[in-house]
């Protein structure tokens, strides 16, 4: 006997959410006079972002008490910037101390300091955003315009001014977070102009913590590869590849077969590359003893 099995048929799409679904929402909201309806209003908004209303409820408390129509201007007020309506659920729900802000307090002087001191283009607002999110909830006068202020005196200014790809340095801490590293480079051995050069060509330089970074990548370069300082100095991208997943099984494969690569060489190249190029270097090996 043939036994017949039914397989239900998948459930239908969900519709997309979009931002008319979510001022439908709203506009629900303000002719519901229940309390513990207008909270569940609340959190299906929330659902609707892709913010986690349980993380929310952990770390912005406020949330209980704050009327719907507030987290919708946030939300509106990220989407005049150029925001992705997905990206705009992805900064809320990282920052969610941003659903109770006030825009015009809040966010809205963020956006004058990097229009008009940063000069960033409009346009470039949304890079820069959404590259850093943390961007949003710091304060202008006392986090911004000090870092902003010391990375001009640095040489980020003219030609090298602070772009959208680099604005992620306004969220670091001048004493503890960028000094240290640049103190690392000089105590190398390196000039404070020479440091200057480097960061202004690979400013990731100032992204990279000390400890977790700069240190073994140094140990293994002097103690492991027999580096020397002017290699470091004319690529500082060095501190940008992985130690472990890279320079290590790169440079160990050029050590077994007696071989040496400059580091920009040896590690800009794609696997691919670096294979082929390490062949051609055995083969040529191989030809002059033939």
């Amino acid at each position: 006997m043939m036994l017949r099995l039914q397989i239900p048929s998948p459930p239908p799409p969900k519709p997309p959410i979009t931002q008319t679904t979510l001022k439908t929402l709203l506009s629900t909201t303000t002719t519901t006079t229940d309390s513990g309806a207008r909270f569940r209003q609340k959190l299906l908004y929330l659902r609707h972002l892709n913010v986690n209303p349980t993380k929310v409820l952990h770390i912005n408390p406020n949330i209980r008490s704050a009327p719907l129509s507030t987290l919708h201007s946030i939300a509106e007020c990220l989407s005049s910037m150029g925001l992705e309506f997905a990206a705009v659920g992805r900064i809320l729900d990282m920052y969610p101390q941003l659903l109770t802000a006030d825009p015009y307090d809040d966010i809205y002087p963020i956006l004058d300091f990097l229009l008009h001191t940063v000069e960033l283009p409009f346009s470039e607002i949304r890079k820069s955003i959404t590259r850093c999110p943390r961007i949003l909830v710091c304060h202008p006068e006392s986090q911004l315009k000090p870092t902003f202020s010391f990375l001009s005196e640095f040489g980020f200014a003219g030609p090298n001014k602070l772009t959208s790809q680099t604005t992620l340095l306004l969220v670091s801490n001048v004493e503890s977070t960028l000094m240290p590293k640049i103190e690392f480079l000089v105590n190398l051995g390196i000039e404070y102009n020479e440091v200057r050069s480097m960061v202004l060509r690979s400013p990731g330089l100032l992204t990279f913590s000390v400890e977790n970074n700069y240190i073994p990548k140094v140990d293994y370069f002097f103690n492991e590869m027999n580096g020397d300082l002017e290699e470091i100095k004319r690529f500082p991208q060095y501190f940008s590849f992985s130690l472990e997943r890279k320079i290590k099984p790169r440079h160990q494969l050029l050590r077994e077969h007696g071989f040496f690569m400059p580091l920009s060489e040896m590690l800009k190249i794609s696997d691919g590359e670096f294979n082929l190029r390490l062949l051609e270097k055995r083969l040529h090996i191989v030809g002059e003893f033939l």
